[in-house]
């Protein structure tokens, strides 16, 4: 059986940026030539963007990592690396996208609401100076360059709430999507068992001049509010409807008390589920046992609060009265703000320049994103390497902060991936 796909998590991975070259500039008559190495281009950046033509998260049931390109190294002759081409990677509107911690869910990074909006999720490393950055007029002949900086990498939970004017709700069964077939162009599974929808559908219903988005959601049955059968998947796609038609199943034992069951799920789950504009509609209007007990369970429903409507989804029998019911419950409703002009680019939280020193068993390990980034790029391999990567530690407050920690010469501190012997 294939299951609703409105949650799935995702890995992605930025790209590496590209190593700076160590060249030195060697011509016909320029026996002497200084440092031409070039820099590193950046990596790609992962990007995932809201698309209008995505209802599902289907897209990710077969591929669950993804990474962008990584940078070119730069070469001789102040050539730089070519960049990474950011991954762009499209998303149903109505996406929230979480970066998953190690202790559950953390925080969201974006709620893509408006078709277009993007937000860069892991951005793509530096590229690496070439050896001609580091020439000064007391370092004319520097031998060293940096590697690329490694690519942002993360979990992501990716959740999605359904963005729709209408959405069909009711009980398995109660012919949700042959209603959807029959107003719009779009072609749900139609079955006789129960949960044959189990992912949402959407159509666009024209009346006249006037359309609206018509959503086909999954049957809910009792206890959904508590997880029972598609559960917290179903109600999630309700909360952003602004209008529900409660499908009835006429051929149904008691239909008044299967409305107040559907309600009170809404209601448990969410307040404002429950007090979200409904439309009561009776199915099945085209068998004879449903006609002749029309009237009373007309009847019956009005005690209850509701304005009912009698239709048959599979001829067509009062759905005309029941689209101009909808676009008037529709025009009473509160219309979402218009998307802005320019569709913003997000961007996640930056990397901390914060420094942290901690001290385990007989090691010092150093945190934050300028001490780290300066060991892993630089290196540790000559003599002349080491002592920029001292000069930065020292102007950057890294060698205070591990002084203050306590550490002598011979300690083994580390730096991301790094380790080295300390040396005073």
């Amino acid at each position: 059986m294939q299951l609703l796909l409105d949650r799935v998590e995702i890995e992605v991975e930025a790209g590496a940026g590209g190593n700076g070259v160590v060249s030195f500039r060697r011509e016909k008559y320029v026996p002497r030539g200084g440092p031409d190495g070039g820099d590193g281009g950046r990596g790609g950046s992962v990007v995932l963007v809201a698309s209008p033509a995505l209802t599902t998260l289907a897209g990710f049931r077969r591929r669950r990592r993804y990474r962008a390109e990584s940078a070119r190294h730069g070469e001789g002759g102040k050539r730089h690396g070519r960049s990474g081409v950011d991954l762009v990677i499209s998303v149903p509107a109505g996406t929230i996208v979480r970066r998953v911690g190690g202790s559950g869910l953390g925080e969201v990074v974006a709620d893509l609401t408006v078709p277009g909006q993007r937000v860069v999720v892991v951005t793509g490393g530096k590229g690496g100076w070439g050896n001609a950055r580091f020439a000064t007029s007391t370092r004319q002949a520097p031998r060293i360059a940096e590697r690329g900086q490694r690519g942002e990498e993360a979990r992501l939970l990716l959740d999605l709430k359904l963005l729709s004017d209408v959405g069909i709700v009711g009980l398995p069964n109660a012919g949700k999507s042959t209603l959807l077939r029959a107003v719009s162009a779009a072609r749900p599974k139609v079955a006789d068992y129960p949960f044959t929808t189990l992912e949402p559908v959407l159509g666009v219903v024209e009346v006249g001049y006037d359309s609206f988005v018509l959503a086909d959601l999954p049957g809910i049955i009792e206890g959904a509010h508590e997880g029972a059968g598609l559960g917290h998947q179903f109600l999630r796609h309700v909360e952003r409807t602004r209008v529900l038609v409660h499908l009835v199943d006429g051929l149904l034992p008691d239909p008044v008390a299967d409305v107040e069951t559907l309600n009170r799920e809404l209601a448990w789950y969410s307040e404002e589920l429950g007090r979200k504009g409904q439309q009561v509609v009776v199915n099945k209007l085209d068998l004879p046992e449903v006609r002749a007990g029309r009237a009373e369970l007309d009847a019956r429903l009005r005690t209850q609060g509701h304005d009912p409507l009698f239709i048959s989804a599979a001829t067509g029998e009062g759905v005309p009265v029941l689209l101009r019911r909808l676009l008037d419950l529709l025009s009473a409703v509160e219309v979402p703000a218009a998307a802005p002009a320019e569709v913003p680019v997000l961007r996640p939280r930056g990397r901390q320049p914060r420094v942290t020193v901690t001290r385990g068993d007989g090691l010092f390990v150093v945190e934050g994103e300028g001490p780290v980034s300066a060991v892993e790029m630089m290196g540790l391999e000559s003599e002349e390497a080491r002592l920029e990567v001292r000069r930065r530690l020292t102007r950057m407050g890294v060698v205070s902060a591990l002084r203050r920690a306590g550490v002598r010469a011979g300690d083994r501190v580390r730096f991301g991936t790094v380790e080295m012997e300390w040396q005073e």
